[in-house]
């Protein structure tokens, strides 16, 4: 139990908090983008916000085995990209007084034994996606090259937030595809919602190490514009994420229960932005974790439910 403790805390799975309510919701759009789903051999229509018109037939019994792979394909992908970015980032971790507590470092977890988790983790997402469907198969090795390049970016790029954020924007389209196995707007504009969204919040977090960072060599938005204008560009980031959670709700033609997760979602944005300044960090973990928690959870909640409840 201790050891699943430790891998746990390695690849921080609490943070699965973040991507995974808006892999619900492209699921759940996915589910009503299908006209009709079959249950006890009888084609029930379900009402539908924004659909193709494209007929598509699955059971209820289908339908759960692909939310769970959908499940798996998440908790692998999103544990592969973090012990990697654990494995290659050990060394900087232990120079970083924040940082060296972290399980490599610490010498909790060999370095191989994190490298071999990385590995086995994107087998089962690769499994997982070929029981899926064919285009997530295929699709399947670029999201592991986004999410496991990102562990490299910060090495060369001030741009490593958006990767990061374009690694958790797949989650929505992603989980759309899974049930649907097509490409429609309305989850590509959660994904951009949520690559705006990480990114900004990405570049928050990043405050803290600034001056690591420096010594280091290492690229970061504070390094390179200081943490005054790297929260601005926080601000926009995040404008811009309210934006498109807007433009969604509108295309989509969602009702009042998604107006009031949109309200969370955006009070959560302003919130953290608040409580972080240039020359105060004290609360850079409350703004990381609680708030994005909370706008995640709350949105995919009222989101869902508008689906359902209409």
């Amino acid at each position: 139990m201790t050891k699943v403790k430790n891998y746990l805390s390695l690849i921080k799975f609490s943070h699965t908090i973040f991507a995974m309510p808006f892999a619900m919701i492209g699921f759940f759009l996915g589910v009503l983008q299908t006209d009709f789903i079959v249950r006890d051999n009888s084609r029930t229509p379900l009402p539908g916000l924004h659909t193709s018109g494209n007929l598509i037939y699955i059971s209820s019994g289908q339908l759960l085995i692909k939310l769970f792979l959908v499940l798996v394909c998440m908790i692998t992908a999103r544990s592969a990209a973090m012990a990697f970015n654990r494995y290659l980032d050990r060394s900087f971790d232990a120079r970083n007084p924040r940082t060296a507590i972290r399980e490599i470092p610490a010498g909790i977890i060999k370095a191989n034994h994190a490298l071999l988790f990385t590995v086995l983790s994107c087998v089962l997402f690769m499994v997982s996606c070929f029981l899926i469907n064919t285009l997530c198969f295929f699709l399947a090795p670029v999201a592991l090259f986004v999410v496991l390049g990102y562990s490299y970016t910060k090495r060369f790029t001030p741009l490593c937030h958006i990767v990061l954020g374009l690694g958790l924007s797949l989650a929505p389209i992603g989980a759309y595809l899974a049930v649907t196995g097509q490409f429609d707007w309305l989850p590509v504009l959660f994904s951009f919602t949520v690559l705006f969204w990480v990114s900004g919040f990405d570049i928050i977090y990043a405050l803290q190490d600034e001056e690591f960072d420096k010594s280091q060599n290492l690229y970061s938005i504070p390094v390179a514009l200081g943490k005054k204008s790297a929260l601005r560009i926080s601000e926009v980031m995040h404008a811009l994420s309210a934006l498109l959670v807007i433009a969604a709700g509108v295309y989509g033609g969602f009702g009042i229960w998604y107006w009031i997760g949109v309200s969370v979602f955006a009070g959560m944005l302003i919130y953290q932005h608040s409580i972080v300044k240039p020359d105060d960090l004290r609360k850079v973990n409350v703004a990381f974790m609680t708030a994005n928690g909370i706008a995640s959870v709350v949105f995919a909640i009222f989101v869902i439910g508008d689906i359902f409840l209409r």
